[in-house]
């Protein structure tokens, strides 16, 4: 089953990004865009794992969790990986703050005990709007970075969970499901 570590954010704002990236959508773009309800911060992904290790995960993200006190995220400005240009994700930013490395640190350090390599790439923590089509040509973004530009969106979302996810791959794209939710305690 194919799995990841994330963090959701609540409905309220999910709705607001969607609002404020709407002119995003507008243009035409070989983008497939992500449904709201889909809209995560991913911290690990661990690909298809074995349905015997599923509970060992489980168990690292409870601990992780509990160890973290609740936190805020600072989220805004809009880019894309690699470039705008050519972009494979269009994104919103979310600010790297101490909280969220401390965090992504420790569920490095707990999945690395059962097996899972450490990220050797740079944290850029991200909410992915959309994936775009690498096949287009050269041109086909042109002036994006412009459209980019002209949005202003800056919002915080309360993290109270850690989220142990699931995604299902259809020809529509990926669809989320929660396999387990942990409580972000401090203790």
């Amino acid at each position: 089953m194919r799995i990841f570590v994330a963090l959701n954010l609540p409905k309220k704002e999910r709705t607001r990004i969607h609002r404020a990236s709407a002119r995003l959508r507008e243009e035409v773009l070989p983008v497939r865009w992500i449904d709201p309800e889909n809209y995560h911060v991913t911290l690990k992904f661990l690909g298809d794992v074995r349905q015997e290790h599923v509970l060992e995960v489980q168990e690292i993200v409870r601990r992780v969790a509990e160890s973290t006190l609740p936190f805020d995220l600072t989220l805004g400005g809009f880019g894309a990986f690699p470039t705008v240009r050519r972009p494979r994700v269009v994104w919103l930013g979310v600010d790297a703050s101490a909280e969220l490395r401390c965090l992504k640190q420790d569920l490095e350090w707990g999945l690395a005990d059962v097996g899972f390599e450490p990220e050797t790439r740079a944290f850029h923590p991200h909410l992915t709007l959309g994936r775009a089509d690498s096949r287009g040509g050269a041109g086909q973004f042109r002036g994006f970075d412009d459209v980019m530009a002209e949005l202003d969106f800056s919002g915080r979302a309360a993290i109270h969970t850690l989220d142990l996810m699931r995604s299902h791959l259809s020809r529509e794209g990926s669809r989320y499901s929660v396999l387990a939710s942990a409580r972000l305690t401090g203790r």
